[in-house]
């Protein structure tokens, strides 16, 4: 066990896999309730649920991924030169430019689409701020647009944490163009889980018939299956590909500790019982629902420990 987690060519270690996982949820929310908006214009509005979750989770994960990402860095203190200092060579300067952009175009996103409750908190509490509102009404017309730039900006992050690992070339594994995608649909699959996972704690049973459920429900088995092609596809490169990559791939799933955390806690867990259970109809009950949407997240983060240990072990 100790060696699983603990070894020489180990570089990135435990606080990047939940960095990678709190932002896969952050850009699979966003894009997740934009859809929604998109297809469901009656169920997107400020009372959605799934649009409130994402006003919650979607900016307190993301800072959380970043707190820890700054305080994991060998000098923390000098984190704040990369907000002002860009360089294109760099795909953790790129990354920073990306989270400015993104966080910025979120925070008047959801501005937007809240506005009538920011104008009650103004009025009651800041009195003096009436020009926010004011403002706020007159950007109305622009909601569209920033929605679409929102949507780009929350793709391209959510494909980003595979860039930033595809991005060591002298890790055979890791060193994948399929991983951006993968890490993309792996995040909206943990979005669509925790979307669920609120549902059935906070609604009422009658509440889990809702279209939001139900909308929820008919992304979740096809982002289940692109996962298990993007997998697929992913480790048959690895098969086809040189020396380094072949070793890459014996180390990971030719037994051992990650082989079995693969297995049971990727794709037994997080794949195959959320699927087989959503193909026997289940999922309608709070309790059932629960199991489902705990299922998937596990096999998400589990993904991302995989992914990152496994991927560390060879060395080109």
């Amino acid at each position: 066990m100790s060696a699983a987690f603990h070894f020489d060519s180990l570089v990135w270690d435990w606080p990047i896999a939940i960095y990678l996982f709190l932002i896969g949820i952050s850009a699979g929310l966003v894009t997740l309730t934009i859809l929604l908006r998109r297809y469901h214009p009656d169920q997107g509005g400020a009372q959605s649920l799934v649009l409130r979750t994402t006003l919650i989770i979607a900016p307190s994960s993301i800072l959380l991924g970043l707190l820890i990402l700054i305080f994991h860095l060998t000098r923390p203190w000098t984190f704040w030169k990369l907000m002002f200092h860009y360089s294109v060579t760099s795909v953790m300067s790129m990354g920073v430019l990306l989270f400015q952009l993104y966080m910025l175009v979120l925070v008047i996103w959801l501005a937007l689409i809240f506005r009538d409750q920011l104008s009650e908190l103004q009025q009651r509490w800041l009195p003096r701020l009436g020009w926010c509102s004011r403002l706020l009404t007159r950007c109305l017309p622009l909601l569209r647009p920033i929605e679409t730039v929102m949507l780009v900006c929350a793709v391209l992050l959510g494909a980003y944490t595979g860039f930033l690992l595809s991005a060591l070339k002298s890790y055979p594994l890791l060193n994948n163009p399929i991983l951006p995608v993968l890490f993309l649909f792996s995040g909206l699959s943990s979005a669509i889980a925790v979307a669920l996972l609120v549902f059935a704690i906070r609604a009422k049973q009658q509440d889990l018939h809702h279209p939001e459920v139900t909308f929820l429900h008919r992304l979740e088995t096809p982002v289940v299956w692109l996962e298990i092609f993007l997998l697929a596809a992913f480790f048959i490169g690895l098969w086809l590909g040189d020396d380094g990559k072949v070793r890459a791939l014996s180390a990971a799933l030719g037994g051992g500790f990650w082989s079995w955390w693969f297995w049971i806690g990727v794709v037994a867990v997080g794949l195959l019982t959320p699927l087989l259970l959503t193909l026997c109809h289940w999922g309608k009950t709070r309790w059932q629902l629960l199991l489902i949407s705990s299922c998937s997240l596990i096999g998400v983060l589990m993904l991302r420990y995989f992914i990152l240990y496994a991927g560390q072990m060879t060395v080109a």
